[in-house]
């Protein structure tokens, strides 16, 4: 079932009636990347992309959900050390296609930084850790942006993707600041749905929290590790305007991504 983004009522008001973040009791960060308007007064279709944290903890609810919104393939960016920890928890009939498309984002892997953590070792995590990890996933992995990409715009207009890593913040926000920027949304909404996973992981950073302080390390430190840093999306845009013009050059030149395809992906996602 596709998921309507507004109706009209009898004197043709219409209202929002489509929420991003989906209801899922296993993850937190799950949502439409939907709504957005284009510079050029189009609007990026609801229900078609979505982009989410860690899918390990799927409920039978969850499930469900899975199949009403027509989800065909998941794009999961986690590295094999992560995956094999917590493996994501699909439905067992087959009908959703499981991609692994490993992106380490840093110098060092997330289930790594986790050991060091708990051994109370932070010095890895310097300064310039998380924004060098996004150039990183710019320069690093163009093949994987490209391949999302270029899947999108063959996929049927009843079928939708959702591509996650853990956090569902710097990788998965790596993928769909790309796919925004091309689609033709601004640079100011990119970062402003990037900094939306501040306000969907919030619930779980006590939590989080509380564990790295018995570890014996601050948790102001660990904070830009835990949360999507607004610094990040911002050095992204900058370097894709620097050194390539635009996302649309960037997907071109470093991703496969062709301007036919590009424009034909833009027919499918906008209206």
């Amino acid at each position: 079932m596709k998921k309507n983004d507004a109706f009209s009522d009898e004197s043709g008001a219409r209202f929002l009636t489509s929420e991003r973040r989906m209801p899922m009791e296993g993850a937190v960060n799950f949502r439409d990347i939907g709504g957005y308007p284009t510079t050029d007064g189009r609007q990026v279709k609801w229900g078609r992309v979505y982009r989410s944290d860690g899918l390990a903890r799927l409920t039978v609810k969850d499930h469900q959900i899975l199949r009403r919104i027509g989800l065909r393939r998941i794009f999961d960016f986690r590295t094999p050390a992560e995956v094999s920890v917590s493996p994501d928890h699909l439905p067992e009939d087959d009908a959703i296609e499981y991609v692994n498309l490993p992106v380490r984002h840093g110098a060092i892997d997330f289930t790594v930084a986790m050991n060091r953590l708990q051994k109370g070792d932070a010095a890895w995590l310097t300064p310039d850790f998380m924004v060098n990890g996004y150039i990183r996933n710019l320069e690093e992995y163009p093949e994987v942006w490209g391949q999302v990409i270029c899947y999108l715009a063959k996929v049927p207009d009843d079928q939708a993707i959702v591509f996650h890593c853990t956090g569902g913040k710097d990788r998965t926000g790596t993928c769909a600041a790309l796919i925004l920027l091309m689609l033709g949304v601004d640079e100011d909404t990119v970062i402003q749905d990037h900094q939306l996973s501040n306000a969907y992981i919030a619930d779980m950073l006590p939590g989080i929290y509380q564990a790295i302080a018995s570890y014996g390390i601050d948790p102001e430190l660990l904070a830009p590790y835990f949360t999507a840093p607004r610094e990040g999306i911002t050095a992204i845009l900058d370097h894709i305007r620097n050194s390539y013009g635009s996302a649309s050059a960037y997907l071109s030149v470093k991703a496969g991504v062709q301007k036919e395809t590009q424009e034909l992906l833009k027919g499918k996602l906008l209206r």
